[in-house]
């Protein structure tokens, strides 16, 4: 929270979006983001999973889950409506090792994901769609796309799952404005020094269909708050539209 709080009062963003809160609902901190300003969208649990939405707006409504009444998977995607815009929330399974229950789960997540954009929008309608993926799409989006190509989050299979739903009809508004930029999200704890040494991944997105996209003026990361005292092991992903 003090991580959070921080850039809250450096950036003042319009909508933060957070996932893995690992918090039940009535202890979820709303009081604090109110007091800020913020109303708030969330769905949790204890231990894992959670995705919340704060909004300086009031969403006109707000929804969880996939659309296919799985109480399960309620706590890793939030929607919510404001006037003309949806932002979608996702919280998209780690999948643990390539070949596990929890790989295969993943990769059909993905297409339960599509299957919710075609059942209730169109690429017409402007929708941002962000989270914790845990995807690096592209080379330039690893430290080392040699060595980690067929580990989960870079993987053969989960970029063709993710580019299913791409090409529904987003695009990654961060690469429209850093489209050479092997900036990272992502540094696991478990490797000493990986932020400092640059062994990092871009597993956090920002995706908007086109109609949305083309009204971002700027996109970008920051890197600071992971270099924080007891941060999380990601980092804030932050794009800027025009209306």
């Amino acid at each position: 929270m003090p991580v959070i709080l921080d850039w809250i009062e450096k950036e003042s963003p319009d909508i933060l979006c957070m996932q893995e809160t690992k918090v039940q609902d009535d202890e979820f901190p709303k009081d604090t983001f109110e007091k800020k300003g913020y109303h708030c969208t969330y769905k949790g649990q204890k231990s894992y999973n959670g995705v919340a939405i704060i909004s300086r707006e009031v969403p006109s409504r707000a929804e969880f889950g996939l659309g296919d009444d799985d109480e399960a998977e309620k706590p890793r995607i939030a929607t919510a409506f404001f006037n003309d815009i949806v932002v979608v929330n996702t919280y998209i399974p780690q999948g643990r090792d390539p070949g596990s229950e929890q790989f295969i789960y993943k990769i059909a997540w993905f297409d339960r994901l599509l299957k919710y954009f075609e059942n209730n929008f169109t690429p017409d309608t402007q929708v941002v769609w962000v989270g914790d993926f845990n995807v690096a799409p592209q080379p330039i989006d690893v430290y080392d796309p040699v060595k980690l190509l067929g580990s989960v989050g870079y993987h053969p299979r989960e970029h063709e799952a993710l580019s299913n739903v791409m090409n529904w009809g987003f695009t990654d508004v961060y690469r429209i404005h850093k489209p050479e930029e092997k900036e990272f999200t992502f540094w696991d704890y478990r490797i000493p020094n990986s932020v400092k040494r640059g062994l990092g991944w871009r597993l956090d997105h920002i995706c908007a269909t086109r109609s949305l996209a083309e009204k971002s003026v700027s996109a970008w990361i920051d890197k600071a708050p992971r270099l924080a005292e007891r941060p999380s092991d990601h980092t804030f992903i932050v794009a800027e539209f025009n209306f």
